[in-house]
């Protein structure tokens, strides 16, 4: 079961709360919220919603829950290119909380039927209501990120999935646009875009 990224070597790690845990967990804040995508929530704009500061973590007014199944999809772009290295997931109760997830590398727009796909990282999960439960990634995999895209096929029997919180543990690097300055070099001179100055120099000359 390691190999699906969940428990020993690649699995949970229990959290203690700490000052640090809040810069840990700050991705959130560098999604480009405008675009992020949450398919088959129930009520609209409520996907974004549960990225939030660790801080925030246990404040469950604010939730996503699935619409007419157990699925959720969220296909989340970033600012700039991210080093992810775990994630934790505060679902619901009752059988709402989601126990398999699936993660995917730059694959923008992804609908359910892309998700058939073999994900890049795949984790079963346990039921987490306190945010102490860490899934490690496979950071080679996912060095580079600039668009991750997270489904959650299925929950623990019950009709909906509810999540109440998704923290992102990594690093941020600010993608740098520079721009491009085009110079053109006349390695060799064209005669005959010189001839009007040589002609106009030598009547000069001769006057």
């Amino acid at each position: 079961m390691a190999g699906n990224g969940h428990h020993s070597c690649e699995g949970d790690h229990d959290h203690h709360e700490s000052p640090e845990m809040g810069i840990q967990y700050s991705l959130y804040s560098k999604i480009d919220t405008g675009n992020l995508e949450c398919l088959n929530e129930r009520i609209e704009g409520s996907g974004r919603t549960v990225f939030k500061a660790w801080e925030e973590r246990l404040d469950f007014e604010k939730y996503v829950e699935s619409d007419v199944d157990e699925e959720l999809l969220f296909n989340i772009p970033f600012t700039g290119n991210i080093k992810l290295k775990g994630v934790v997931v505060i679902g619901g109760e009752g059988g709402a909380h989601p126990s398999r997830m699936k993660l995917y590398k730059n694959r923008p727009s992804m609908t359910f039927d892309d998700a058939c796909v073999v994900p890049d990282q795949e984790f079963e999960l346990q039921p987490d209501s306190t945010g102490t439960l860490e899934y490690s990634t496979r950071v080679v995999k996912f060095s580079s990120v600039t668009h991750l895209s997270i489904h959650f096929p299925r929950n623990f029997g019950s009709d909906t999935t509810k999540i109440y919180y998704i923290g992102l543990r990594g690093e941020f690097t600010p993608v740098h646009r520079h721009g491009v300055t085009i110079c053109t070099y006349e390695a060799r001179p064209n005669v005959a875009d010189h001839k009007t100055d040589l002609l106009e120099n030598m009547t000069h000359e001769v006057q």
